[in-house]
């Protein structure tokens, strides 16, 4: 695993005035540079303020997280938007994403070719992985039982709804009570 970057390793107040102004946007590296070393001159003293490089590498990783989670949201508000919810699609996306992620993680960590890998870290990291992608299975099954059940609960409300005009209709077109009836049984068998 690589060295913390310098940024990770400042104080916890330092490191989240940093990401706050990185989030923003609403400064350059040098003027976040001089701020820094205003509101802090204690670590711009001794030299622990991060470069401005460490400051860039830094803004680009945490602007891709950031990208990351926007997206995620997005897609979120649209399957809310378009699809309601009654059938849990978000976490029916949100499971598809991070089987995705796992996916190509894993794709990743066979191409690895390093002679410096331990391999038993990598057998660690495979382990991880398989008893988190069978806790994602047991879940991508248990949404999909919950999504057949919303879907055939809402598939029995809308025959009986069905039935019900057609019972009202029948009769007061004049059928006869056991034409009714077959009626209303032949639309409730569809289920």
């Amino acid at each position: 695993m690589g060295r913390k970057s310098s940024i990770d390793r400042m104080t916890p107040e330092v490191k989240a005035y940093i990401q706050a102004m990185l989030a923003t946007g609403s400064q350059t590296l040098d003027e976040l540079i001089a701020d820094l070393q205003q509101r802090f001159p204690a670590e711009a003293s001794a030299g622990e303020l991060p470069s401005r490089s460490a400051l860039h590498r830094y803004g680009a990783k945490l602007d891709r997280r950031l990208s990351a989670i926007r997206a995620s949201t997005e897609a979120a508000r649209l399957i809310q938007a378009h699809a309601g919810d009654d059938k849990d699609a978000r976490s029916e996306a949100l499971t598809a994403m991070v089987q995705t992620e796992l996916f190509d993680a894993i794709l990743l960590l066979q191409e690895a070719d390093d002679p410096e890998a331990d391999p038993a870290e990598r057998v660690t990291l495979l382990s991880k992985a398989a008893k988190n992608i069978a806790t994602l299975t047991r879940s991508s099954v248990n949404l999909k039982q919950f999504q057949a059940k919303v879907e055939a609960e809402a598939r029995k409300r809308a025959l009986a709804d069905a039935a019900a005009t057609a019972e009202t209709t029948a009769k007061a077109q004049g059928l006869s009570a056991g034409g009714v009836a077959a009626l209303r049984a032949a639309i409730m068998g569809a289920m």
